[in-house]
């Protein structure tokens, strides 16, 4: 990865941070993280970062609008330079069963989860084939593998990533440009540890490991497929759930 640049979408949250942290600590030449989040909670990230030896970029943009992602990866390239390994890891929940769920409930997980997935790669993918050589790498979940209560929206815009994945590595893989996803379980996450203990004792017991991921487990396996050495694992989906869900 030395001498790589990457961008990470959702960049700051707890998976996306222990990302960042792994591509810096193998050895990229810079990491820039891209998220939504308000600026005083950005400005304390990055606080938080560089008092723990990490000097990342930031950049800010909406992932759920191509515009604001074509202005961003302009700004990026113009101050970085030319992105060779995107991290796709932005995502948002808002569960609902089915027969309660708003279209705003639907089309707010679609258009961040799924959507984002065009609007950024799109920005990047040409430069890639332009310089032979990218590594793309999409977060999808096991609710996507499996479907999960209450996530039809989050389970739909997940797999979606599966055929988004396939099919690009298809288009890009003579331009050696491999693309995959991974779907993680539960993971030792802010969000997963909001849930009430009860619950989220429950889910602990469906995993076969008996516990939860932890963020720089995820960030592990998305460093492998991001090097150079994994040039022959395109179209894939990395499972990382503790057996959660064996396929």
């Amino acid at each position: 990865m030395k001498g790589r640049i990457a961008l990470i979408t959702g960049g700051i949250g707890d998976i996306g941070t222990a990302i960042c942290r792994e591509f810096s600590n193998q050895g990229a030449k810079k990491v820039i993280a891209v998220d939504y989040a308000a600026q005083d909670k950005v400005d304390q990230w990055l606080k938080e970062q560089k008092a723990a030896g990490y000097d990342f970029g930031f950049a800010h943009v909406n992932v759920a609008q191509f515009d604001d992602c074509a202005q961003m990866a302009k700004e990026v390239e113009q101050k970085y330079g030319s992105i060779d390994i995107l991290v796709n890891a932005a995502g948002t929940l808002h569960d609902s069963t089915f027969r309660k769920m708003t279209p705003e409930q639907w089309s707010s997980i679609v258009h961040t989860d799924l959507d984002s997935m065009f609007n950024v790669t799109r920005q990047f993918i040409n430069g890639m084939i332009e310089r032979h050589y990218g590594r793309i790498i999409n977060i999808a979940s096991v609710s996507g593998e499996k479907g999960q209560f209450g996530q039809t929206n989050y389970a739909s815009a997940k797999s979606g990533i599966y055929g988004f994945s396939k099919s690009l590595a298809l288009e890009v893989a003579r331009h050696g440009i491999t693309v995959n996803a991974i779907s993680p379980g539960f993971v030792e996450s802010h969000m997963v540890m909001t849930i009430p203990e009860e619950i989220r004792q429950k889910i602990i017991e469906q995993v076969p490991t008996g516990r939860l991921a932890k963020p720089e487990e995820i960030a592990w396996a998305i460093s492998f497929l991001a090097s150079e050495k994994s040039a022959f694992i395109t179209g894939a989906n990395l499972s990382v759930n503790g057996g959660l869900h064996m396929c």
